[in-house]
């Protein structure tokens, strides 16, 4: 059963990457350069590794409401309340531990419902590791879109 809704979350959010890069699969960002979508992959800006990796969920304004989150067995949470539901102040070092994997009692990450991003970011280049710039410009854009 576990395999079977491990499955289901990765087609889901296969299909949900695919919708959000297919305008991007079609631009380039320069002549003969690359394609939009590698930009993306590759940035270390927050609200592109936003794009990339958590809008397919969470949806474009972080409300939970992209177009995986029917699918989702638990609905992802609204990002933009984070700081409202946490006494008016950003969690930012909470934030960390959930996106990186390091938030044990947390069990929407992983096999979870949720993938846990870190060792992702961290593995993009072969030569450098901007796993933590990500992670920081990452957390920072979220901390900007939380509802005043």
């Amino acid at each position: 059963m576990r395999i079977h809704i491990g499955i289901r979350f990765l087609l889901a959010f296969a299909i949900g990457c695919i919708a959000f890069s297919g305008a991007a699969s079609r631009a380039q960002t320069k002549p003969g350069g690359p394609k939009a979508y590698e930009a993306l992959i590759y940035s270390v800006k927050g609200p592109d590794l936003y794009r990339a990796h958590c809008a397919a969920c969470h949806g474009v304004d972080g409300k939970g409401d992209g177009p995986v989150a029917s699918t989702l067995k638990v609905k992802p949470a609204d990002l933009t309340l984070l700081a409202k539901t946490s006494s008016g102040s950003f969690p930012q070092a909470h934030i960390r531990r959930i996106i990186s994997g390091d938030e044990p009692t947390l069990l929407s990450h992983g096999s979870r419902e949720m993938p846990v991003w870190g060792p992702i970011f961290h593995q993009i280049e072969a030569d450098q590791d901007f796993g933590d710039v990500r992670l920081q410009n990452l957390i920072k854009y979220l901390e900007s879109i939380q509802q005043k």
